[in-house]
């Protein structure tokens, strides 16, 4: 498999560290925490290219995000606290990282793979969430 198929794929949610304090730094209320903590969201990424659509689906959300490699695009973080950013993802060997410019200071997210393994940090703020997701398709 090489970096042009490399995410294709379901992935389910294998572990989540520290979501409550990531979550905490973009003021979600304490409630929104608390149930999100208890999800363990699938994550759906379709690549073709440098081209992206990634989905994020649990029982009481659905988001998704499509985007290509370089070309900053305007994104509604619907799947955490409703702000508009300016995102933009590049390649950094063969990892996709995302940098969020808007309300919020040091946001954005890094993804990897690593065996079978999805590796997801969320920033924001000083505040880092790891999850790691395994292919299931």
């Amino acid at each position: 498999m090489n970096k042009q198929d490399l995410y294709n794929g379901t992935w389910d949610m294998v572990s989540n560290d520290n979501l409550e304090g990531y979550m905490a730094a973009l003021d979600i209320n304490f409630a929104t925490r608390k149930i999100a903590s208890i999800l363990k969201p699938q994550k759906v990424i379709k690549q073709d290219g440098d081209s992206f659509t990634f989905q994020t689906i649990s029982p009481v959300l659905k988001y998704k995000c499509s985007f290509k490699i370089g070309e900053e695009f305007e994104e509604v973080t619907k799947a955490m606290d409703h702000r508009k950013c300016q995102s933009v993802v590049n390649w950094d060997n063969d990892e996709l990282v995302c940098v969020q410019k808007g309300e919020k200071r040091n946001r954005g997210w890094t993804h990897w793979i690593q065996g079978d393994k999805l590796h997801l940090e969320l920033t924001c703020e000083g505040q880092v969430c790891k999850q790691v997701f395994k292919r299931t398709t």
